[in-house]
């Protein structure tokens, strides 16, 4: 009996151990079953389908290969938001970063009065102490600041000449920031006045390198015009502006939108500048240009506040008087407005209407002819017009008419003064019109006329201008290229040589007609970077070639900075006999080796294997091995 309880027992808790291991496993299941979906679910919706889920017990294992370190660290992340994180076993592996795509280099300078910042991600090749040493003269207090990353990524192309040129841009721009991607640099900087913005803009364009795109956002502070002048034209030809000033952006806008509804083709300027007479001058402009366009042909001119507005002779009187009523009842306070009816031009007996010319030619001589009032207005203008134009080039053919309309001769003097603002010109004074053509290479010429004649003539005194810019004439845009200055020294040195005398390092006497047509070239060229080197044939020693070369290249130096070539960006270089461009065994050969070379020195193209700004370094130092562009001539003595 006691055997069987015992069995019994015995057999109790032998079924309990079996069933609880078999309870046991399948709980371990469930565990792994439910561990495995609901990660696995996280994943997919996380779209990480390259990610692979195994449960094995209370641990799951991730496998699989991440694009990336970020995104395995998401994976592990997301897993660790359904079972716990210490139960998620990282067996992933990330894809090999040299398959991936290389970063965008780029940099940010900002240069202001505290110093200069880099900041931005550059190639790991990149000599960073080069570079600051670079920038570090232009820095107030040499206060440099380097806060580049770096990145081991092949060096994009063009990216070493986009740094270069930045490099070079930055040293004229004391406010700026320049921002620097491969092939693409952006500038923002701050001039001290429209023509220094224009000079900038110009000399920024003509230095950018072909690989290389510009953008350019150079602000100016607002111009002081005094007085400040508008000045609308509705004729025969259409609508114009002679003269547009406005004291906001949106003043501007509003009075181009005006002109435009009243006729105005084509795009038009309108300065925004400091001076405005009241804060009601866009509205006193849309009205008065308004009323323009109702009463047909004539001007309306703004001085300050005072409004003049002339109507062509075939207006209707009802029409005139009816805008000009509205007109002065609607304009703003302070505005005071003056209208004229433009009357048939009187004649004198002889049935001919009185005028004064004056005409500017190209060469600059002024001949002057017609009407003037009497001896003293005679002298009066001819010593006006020598002060304006020179004394050796007035030629005074005007005769005396007593019968002259009133102000005639202050009429004549204002029309010199805005004649001695064109190139070349005409004027014409008669009793109804002081009429003004001809050309300039300045885009503000009309307006500035436009303002003298606002401000010097009386409200009833017609004018009309028609000046035309040529680009040729603008001693700013009109500047060759460094492209075009060495082609030109090298047309000049094609078939005309330099000469010194025997063993010396004097030009020789027909050097010096050579050198003065090289001057005459440079000196319309703007500041070029340039090396005159100097080179020997092989007779003789090495060191004394070498001297000799260097004494000669400075006498060139010297003899282009005697004709005032801007020489500051030039140097001079011996290369002794070290650079053959012919055999020193023939007489022919030597005679060619002994020989100056003007170049213009190019950046050196950077290659995508080397660090690109270790380059930048060198122009600065002078002794870069630059690609060059030679012009060529022949350097002195037989004896090296």
């Amino acid at each position: 009996m006691r055997l069987s309880s015992i069995a019994i027992i015995s057999a109790t808790f032998g079924a309990a151990a079996a069933l609880s291991v078999i309870g046991a496993g399948f709980a371990v299941n469930t565990v792994e079953d439910q561990s495995e979906l609901g990660v696995r679910r996280a994943l997919d919706a996380q779209r990480m389908h390259w990610a692979e889920v195994e449960a094995n017990g209370l641990q799951v294992f991730l496998t699989g290969e991440a694009p990336s370190e970020a995104v395995r660290f998401n994976a592990l992340s997301t897993a660790g938001t359904v079972v716990d994180a210490a139960r998620v076993i990282d067996q992933m592996t990330v894809e090999d970063s040299a398959d991936l795509l290389a970063p965008t280099f780029s940099v940010e300078i900002l240069r202001n009065d505290s110093g200069i910042s880099l900041i931005g991600l550059v190639p790991a090749s990149t000599d960073r102490a080069s570079l600051l040493k670079i920038i570090r003269p232009m820095a107030a207090e040499g206060r440099a600041t380097d806060l580049l990353e770096i990145a081991d990524y092949p060096v994009p192309e063009a990216w070493g000449g986009s740094m270069e040129f930045a490099l070079e841009a930055l040293e004229f721009l004391p406010r700026s920031k320049i921002s620097v991607t491969a092939g693409a640099v952006e500038i923002r900087a701050m001039a001290d006045s429209a023509e220094s913005k224009r000079k900038l803009e110009s000399d920024l364009n003509r230095r950018t390198p072909d690989d290389v795109t510009l953008t350019l956002d150079i602000t100016a502070p607002r111009p002081v015009i005094t007085p400040f002048t508008l000045r609308f034209v509705r004729d025969e030809g259409g609508a114009r502006f002679d003269a547009c000033s406005a004291q906001t952006d949106e003043a501007r806008d509003r009075i181009l939108a005006a002109a435009t509804a009243a006729g105005l083709e084509g795009n038009a300027g309108c300065t925004v500048g400091m001076g405005v007479p009241s804060p009601h001058w866009a509205k006193a402009v849309e009205q008065s240009i308004g009323a323009l366009a109702q009463i047909g042909q004539g001007s309306i001119t703004f001085s300050d506040a005072d409004i003049t507005l002339i109507a062509e002779e075939t207006t209707n009187p009802a029409t005139f008087d009816q805008v000009i009523g509205e007109l002065e009842n609607n304009l703003p306070e302070v505005f005071a407005l003056h209208s004229v009816l433009t009357k048939p031009v009187a004649k004198d007996i002889a049935g001919e209407a009185a005028e004064f010319t004056a005409t500017l030619s190209p060469e600059g001589l002024v001949q002057l002819r017609g009407r003037l009032s009497d001896e003293t207005a005679r002298t009066t203008v001819e010593t006006f017009a020598k002060a304006r134009f020179g004394s050796k080039s007035i030629y005074n053919a005007a005769r005396l008419d007593e019968g002259l309309p009133g102000r005639w001769d202050l009429r004549i003097l204002t029309a010199l003064d805005g004649l001695s603002r064109l190139s070349n010109g005409l004027i014409v004074v008669t009793p109804d019109l002081i009429s003004i053509s001809g050309k300039t290479g300045n885009t503000e010429t009309n307006a500035e006329i436009a303002r003298i004649f606002a401000n010097q003539l009386a409200e009833t005194d017609r004018f009309q201008i028609d000046v035309e810019y040529v680009e040729a004439l603008d001693p700013i845009a009109s500047l060759p290229t460094p492209d075009e200055c060495e082609a030109d020294v090298a047309e000049i040195l094609k078939t005309r040589k330099i000469n010194f005398e025997p063993g010396s390092d004097k030009p020789d006497a027909e050097a010096a007609a050579i050198l003065d047509d090289v001057a005459n070239v440079l000196r319309e060229c703007e500041e070029l970077k340039m090396e005159i080197g100097g080179h020997t044939d092989s007779q003789g020693r090495e060191e004394m070639n070498q001297a000799l070369s260097q004494r000669r290249a400075q006498a060139v130096l010297n003899a282009l900075r005697q004709r005032q070539v801007l020489t500051a960006s030039f140097s001079a270089r011996g290369y002794g006999e070290s650079q053959p461009i012919a055999d020193n065994d023939t007489e022919e050969g030597r005679d060619a080796n002994r020989r100056i070379e003007i170049k213009l020195i190019r950046p050196e193209p950077a290659q995508e294997s080397e660090t690109t700004l270790e380059s930048m370094e060198q122009p600065a130092q002078e002794n870069a091995q630059q690609d060059q562009v030679d012009a060529t001539t022949e350097g002195g003595s037989d004896d090296g």
